[in-house]
């Protein structure tokens, strides 16, 4: 085995647009399993819950039972719901990421939202005040730097302090079908990763609620009283096709499975489409001249300044690789991002200078390996004793097979 990584990156990516233009032609053999039904469409195991209560809703464009959405499938079933929070991209989805969402009037039912990415990001007692039971229903990714499940620790806790029980209703995770990546290291806790979890968890928004409650996360250790409305007819081997893009940067299936191996990308100098059509789905940089696949970022919907706008990027197309060719690695892909600073010829410059690349890896120790040059493989080995302990622990949590 070569102990040194191969540095003709133009090479390697130049291969991987190849590859990826050729799994184009491959027919992906993904079967989609209609049989599945979300937590929010059994009303029958949680409307007892609800009746002549004054509920909140934790929920965003994904927040659907069928084609209507859960807020407005509840007020229909008579369910009192006096307020309205809303995550990253607030309420109807459409904000940039990171983007400061203000408090508002949802237009179609006069229900006062509460942005919980604001000046806030934690419910406070006076938000909560009138509140009897909180409904959290949002699709999540399954990556630790997806803010969703940070929202849904900073719900639990502050229902927790004023009880107020906590209903899940549970949807599949996309990304549920392997465990992967370094264990965050509590000193590089934030936003975009709160919890000892690996970059993929592999564990639906229910289950990780189960273990922020039985791991004692919540400040002070104390506990939400939870409920989580299981998904029927779900194991986490099935492909999961999200009828509503959970992010504007996240516009299909194909992004969604990438996502993990490419958001790494948000710390570094390159670009991972965003201000184009293949979100998540390329990457690249102005200074690249490899390959034949070119992009120009320009403004649009959750990307109103995007990296480079108007520059021409040279890099690697995805968009061609099956869903069936992701899945099978059942891995994080590193080739992407060791291949890039392999080419790059400033690599003082690769990195950002916020260290923003740590808070996403979750420590400092991946971004020192690629600096020393370390393969793939010793890489990956340096993660495996943390991530046979996580899967320990996940266990005692898992709901579904």
């Amino acid at each position: 085995m070569l102990k040194y990584r191969i540095v003709g990156a133009n090479i390697i990516l130049s291969l991987l647009f190849i590859s990826a233009m050729a799994n184009a032609l491959a027919q992906d053999e993904i079967i989609y399993d209609d049989s599945i039904k979300v937590g929010a469409e059994l009303d029958a195991q949680y409307l007892d819950l609800l009746k002549d209560k004054r509920v909140a809703v934790l929920g965003n464009q994904t927040s659907m039972v069928g084609d209507i959405h859960t807020v407005d499938y509840l007020l229909d079933l008579g369910i009192d719901i006096k307020k309205v929070f809303a995550p990253e991209h607030g309420f109807r989805g459409v904000a940039d990421a990171g983007e400061h969402v203000e408090d508002g009037i949802d237009s179609k039912t006069g229900i006062a939202i509460k942005s919980l990415y604001g000046d806030s990001k934690k419910p406070t007692a006076e938000d909560l005040k009138d509140i009897e039971v909180m409904v959290f229903d949002i699709q999540d990714v399954g990556a630790r730097f997806y803010t969703y499940i940070s929202t849904l620790h900073y719900i639990m806790e502050a229902c927790a302090e004023n009880g107020i029980p906590v209903i899940v209703l549970d949807r599949p995770n996309p990304n549920g079908y392997f465990v992967d990546g370094p264990v965050l290291d509590p000193k590089f806790s934030s936003f975009v990763g709160m919890h000892p979890v690996p970059v993929v968890y592999g564990m639906t928004i229910g289950e990780y609620a189960q273990m922020i409650n039985g791991e004692g996360w919540l400040k002070d250790g104390i506990k939400a009283e939870l409920s989580v409305i299981q998904i029927r007819n779900y194991t986490h081997d099935k492909h999961y096709q999200l009828p509503i893009k959970p992010s504007p940067n996240l516009p299909n299936s194909k992004s969604i499975l990438l996502y993990p191996s490419l958001c790494f990308f948000e710390g570094t100098i390159i670009s991972v489409g965003r201000g184009t059509d293949q979100q998540f789905q390329c990457y690249g940089h102005p200074d690249f001249s490899i390959g034949s696949y070119a992009f120009k970022p320009e403004p649009n919907e959750g990307a109103k300044y995007p990296r480079y706008e108007g520059k021409q990027c040279f890099g690697a197309n995805l968009s061609g690789i099956t869903i069936g060719n992701i899945r099978d690695q059942k891995a994080l892909n590193l080739s992407y991002l060791l291949g890039t600073y392999d080419f790059f010829k400033g690599k003082e410059e690769y990195f950002l200078e916020n260290k923003f690349f740590d808070k996403l890896a979750g420590t400092d120790e991946l971004r020192l390996q690629i600096l020393d040059g370390k393969t793939e493989e010793e890489i990956r080995a340096s993660w495996q004793k943390d991530l046979e302990n996580f899967k320990l622990i996940r266990n005692h949590y898992l709901i579904y097979e």
